[in-house]
């Protein structure tokens, strides 16, 4: 069964954190990736080499793996910041990625790189690539580059997207299983495990879910606020 396949009807978690918060040490990621596996994740999606070569030593599960800046710019609605650089898809590969994420959208990339020229890297290199897009056209024009996987990972956060739900893009999710033969992968805002029902129902290929599992300060935040 090829590596893609394994996550069909998955749980995957999304183990990250930037720099500046306590869980982005070493051991504390670590501990968060252990506990998740521990409680059934089929899969990771982790930032950064140091984090997929320790996934990769320490489980046999799918990791995805992508890059992104120690700080987010102000700016980052505008711009491509996740893998943006074939650089950094080099560096997930040496590391052992089983699948290389990347912003998939049509923006113009740092470097002169392309969408094309990534895909192209990670499938020489016998991996899976998985793009993240915000909209249907963006799902297509990454299907038709040879992206392996399409993920609904950027609606609401790109200029393309701002109008999207505060809650999953199932809109998204059912336009891009319709429009296209690829597997599709439902990412954002997902909080409840009914939400992961219908992306199932859907036609969603896996779920993969971050915040609502492996965020506290935003886990503590939404009972802080509710209570005010």
């Amino acid at each position: 069964m090829n590596i893609v396949e394994r996550l069909k009807h998955k749980v995957v978690v999304s183990c990250q954190a930037m720099p500046s918060e306590p869980l982005y040490l070493e051991k504390c990621m670590v501990a968060m990736m252990k506990s998740v596996v521990k409680g059934g994740a089929g899969g990771l999606r982790v930032a950064g080499a140091r984090d997929v070569k320790n996934a990769k030593h320490l489980f046999d599960i799918p990791v995805i793996g992508l890059t992104k800046p120690e700080i987010i710019p102000s700016n980052w609605q505008e711009i491509v910041y996740i893998t943006p650089t074939l650089n950094d898809v080099i560096e997930l590969v040496n590391a052992g990625a089983d699948i290389v994420a990347f912003d998939g959208t049509m923006r113009p990339r740092p470097g002169g790189d392309t969408l094309e020229s990534l895909i192209k890297y990670v499938k020489i290199n016998k991996r899976a690539s998985m793009a993240d897009v915000s909209t249907v056209e963006e799902g297509v024009n990454a299907a038709k580059l040879g992206a392996d996987i399409l993920s609904t990972t950027l609606s609401g956060y790109t200029q393309f997207s701002q109008n999207r739900p505060e809650g999953p893009d199932f809109e998204l999710l059912e336009n891009l299983v319709k429009e296209t033969s690829k597997p599709v992968v439902l990412e954002g805002r997902i909080w409840e495990p009914e939400e992961v029902d219908r992306a199932f129902e859907l036609g969603a290929h896996c779920v993969v879910i971050g915040s609502a599992i492996t965020r506290p300060q935003l886990i503590t935040k939404r009972f802080v606020q509710r209570n005010n």
